[in-house]
């Protein structure tokens, strides 16, 4: 049995979650999400506290215990508060600007890096070189962040890139001169 599996999830204040079948709704004030459950997992809702057990002793449904805890957990958690990820951009001349639902970065390419952001994420810009991503879903949130990363990722020798706030980018020496 799985030690994830096995804890419990309190629901906050302002948060509904309801099951329909094989599908859980939570509700809140951030939005709404809905997780589809496999089979030989059961979710059950009581008191404020949302149950998540095994039913099946197959070692498929034994993997998918922990897995179905977190995916609910992390819903309720982003209808209650929301996910957040924070890009930094790093180079001279790189610039990040906000049209809309548009992103554009420049980014020492001939062109300008045009990104549309998906339905339900949302873009802040502290700085020009400071991106941070917002929205409810944990997998979209860390997806679309993974994507600008993508166009530009840091490398090793300045440092130059996209790197996440908290990342670290390990730095190699140069070429060195013949003495």
């Amino acid at each position: 049995m799985s030690r994830i599996g096995k804890m419990p999830i309190t629901i906050p204040d302002g948060v509904k979650v309801a099951i329909d079948n094989s599908l859980v709704k939570v509700d809140g004030p951030k939005g709404h999400l809905a997780q589809r459950v496999p089979p030989g997992i059961g979710v059950s809702v009581e008191k404020g506290v949302v149950a998540i057990s095994n039913k099946s002793s197959q070692k498929k449904s034994s993997a998918l215990h922990g897995l179905t805890r977190s995916l609910i957990f992390n819903m309720v958690t982003g209808v209650s508060k929301g996910f957040e990820k924070s890009l930094e951009l790093v180079g001279i001349g790189y610039r990040a600007e906000l049209k809309g639902t548009s992103l554009h970065l420049s980014l020492g390419y001939s062109h300008p890096v045009r990104f549309e952001l998906p339905k339900g994420i949302t873009a802040k810009l502290e700085k020009q070189t400071k991106i941070t991503i917002e929205g409810i879903d944990k997998q979209l949130v860390g997806e679309t962040a993974a994507i600008i990363r993508s166009f530009k990722k840091p490398e090793p020798y300045k440092g130059k890139g996209i790197k996440y706030i908290n990342e670290t980018v390990k730095r190699k020496i140069g070429k060195k001169g013949l003495k």
